[in-house]
């Protein structure tokens, strides 16, 4: 079955869940209101109480709800509004407590139970959570909720047999629907049990037609080879519903499958155009058509290309997937100018989007704008201060305009912003040590790489930095080799760690030592190297093998001259 098309055409039903930050807020909506009217006593602060919370002021109705309960111990409203404000405030233990105090004073109220459910769920304690579900649900048939909650429980708990039943009791109690066919099709097609999976969609089907389901059952007569059932299929979904995405994507997949390129850039294009239609979901459609497409099919059909993505940008002109969509297509076909300014478009309609700004400067990176990567970076540190990425892509172009005491400037910001970060402090002061190092302060590189490796003793770019300095200077050796030799064994098949080491090696007055390292280098990358070629001709005239050595050497002054250092 094509990935792209399972990733966007099929619909995924969402059943309620455990989780905190979706579950306790729908909860929450769910309870506001109901016990007021059950368990408020005859004391009005309650209802000051319950104001707040609704306002959201948690830690106010906190401090009302505990004085009435200092004087009024049996008010179940406010044991179960202080609840609610404890899990609001992420005190799970206090909330529970006063959850299970409202549910001793009211056991038969259904928002106490079932906020205490979702409070189990949140902790993470299924076992509890299933029972308290199971429990409700013989008290109070009817709540839908408890049907889906129950049955996404058992899928978490690889319970699918139980979760089948759930679903059976929801077309029993409300009937079939697109929801129930489309629970039972994911549990049956997770258990990989995919001919049950779609004979259910078939008989839904026979029933209640609905666009989605057709466009399921179109999606696995394609995966099954039958391109014309599958478009029989879609074509039947878009008569229910001429815009429906997914049915539009399916159709142009399966044409492009078939190779139809004229009706499959005809159906893409009016998904493209439609406005309704989820513009994250076009974005995400055309970036894996340009991430897995052969090269050939990108330059044959770019003019339609062209096409289709503008449809998108003029359906959706101020969204940011969209036009980093655009962007990253001028990339792919190489229109560097292009993007840069489709990321830039981006970056002024979202100026606090970090994403948008760091696309426009990554771009710039790329065609080589040294200075506008410095003027943006500069702007962007001013909209993000503490966004240290931002410093590192301006030390980027700063290396490259062989600005290094810019480049030690910005590693002390990054310091200053990332005081505690320990990826930082290692970048940082290793960079700085290699700036040094070009500056010719040789004593401040090495105090520098020494801070670097009292955080990351065993950080392999430090230490092979170091080391081949070291080596330059002729100075301690033998430290060199320690050094080096860690990073030959993390890595043995890195060419720069490999030549560090090898030389390091010949220094050392052990050539023939030395030899098999570079030999294993030019298996990995080594001949790209104009340094390591050199280095791996001087090895062999100290051997004797002075004619290979001249093959190399030659090879050294080719890459050198094409920049390959």
């Amino acid at each position: 079955m094509n990935k792209i098309l399972r990733t966007l055409a099929i619909a995924v039903i969402a059943i309620a869940g455990t989780l905190w930050t979706a579950e306790a807020s729908a909860q929450t909506r769910h309870a506001e209101g109901k016990p007021t009217q059950e368990g408020i006593r005859a004391d009005g602060r309650i209802v000051n109480a319950v104001q707040m919370y609704e306002d959201e002021n948690f830690t106010g109705a906190k401090t009302i709800l505990d004085a009435i309960l200092k004087t009024s111990p049996d008010n179940d409203a406010a044991w179960y509004y202080r609840g609610l404000c404890n899990m609001r405030l992420k005190n799970a233990a206090d909330s529970e407590r006063d959850l299970k105090q409202a549910v001793a004073l009211d056991s038969t109220n259904y928002w106490y139970r079932y906020m205490l459910a979702g409070l189990y769920g949140m902790t993470g304690r299924s076992v509890l959570t299933i029972d308290m579900y199971e429990s409700l649900l013989r008290d109070f048939p009817k709540k839908s909720e408890l049907y889906y909650g129950l049955a996404n429980l058992y899928i978490n708990q690889g319970q699918a047999d139980k979760a089948l039943k759930i679903i059976g009791d929801i077309e029993t109690q409300f009937g079939k629907s697109d929801a129930t066919v489309m629970t039972r099709f994911n549990i049956l097609s997770r258990q990989e049990r995919h001919e049950e999976a779609y004979k259910a969609l078939e008989e839904y089907n026979k029933e209640y037609s609905s666009p989605q389901v057709l466009s399921m059952l179109g999606d696995y007569e394609m995966g099954m080879y039958n391109d014309s059932s599958a478009l029989a299929y879609y074509d039947e979904a878009l008569s229910l519903d001429k815009s429906y995405a997914p049915a539009l994507l399916g159709k142009a997949e399966t044409y492009r499958i078939a190779r139809d390129y004229a009706s499959y850039f005809k159906t893409l294009d009016i998904l493209m155009a439609d406005r309704d239609a989820t513009p994250a979901g076009k974005a995400e459609y055309l970036q894996a058509v340009f991430r897995q497409s052969d090269p050939r099919f990108m330059k044959s059909f770019s003019s339609q290309l062209d096409s289709t993505v503008n449809i998108a940008v003029n359906a959706h002109p101020a969204d940011s997937s969209i036009l980093q969509t655009a962007g990253l297509y001028y990339l792919v076909t190489d229109r560097k100018e292009a993007a840069a300014d489709a990321f830039k478009k981006v970056m002024t309609e979202f100026p606090d989007n970090v994403g948008a700004t760091a696309s426009y400067i990554q771009t710039l990176l790329y065609i080589n704008d040294w200075d506008k990567v410095v003027s943006a970076c500069d702007s962007a540190m001013v909209r993000f201060p503490q966004e240290a990425g931002f410093l590192e892509f301006a030390n980027a172009a700063e290396f490259n305009r062989k600005n290094y005491p810019a480049v030690i400037e910005n590693c002390v910001k990054m310091l200053r912003i990332a005081p505690t970060d320990s990826a930082t402090f290692v970048t940082a002061w290793s960079t700085i040590g290699d700036m040094y190092h070009l500056l010719g302060d040789q004593s401040k590189a090495f105090k520098s790489y020494e801070t670097a490796l009292k955080v990351a003793p065993d950080n392999a770019p430090v230490l092979n930095n170091y080391a081949y300095y070291l080596s330059v200077e002729g100075k301690k050796l033998k430290k060199a080799y320690a050094m080096s030799k860690k990073t030959v064994e993390a890595e043995p098949d890195n060419a720069t760690y490999l030549d560090t080491f090898g030389w390091i090696l010949y220094l050392q007055g052990k050539a023939l030592e030395a030899k098999p390292f570079f030999k294993h280098a030019m298996l990995y990358g080594g001949k790209d190297s104009a340094t390591i070629l050199d280095h791996y001709a001087t090895v062999l005239e100290a051997l004797g093998e002075k004619d290979l050595a001249k093959v190399y050497r030659q090879q050294a002054k080719n890459k050198a001259s094409e920049g390959k250092e």
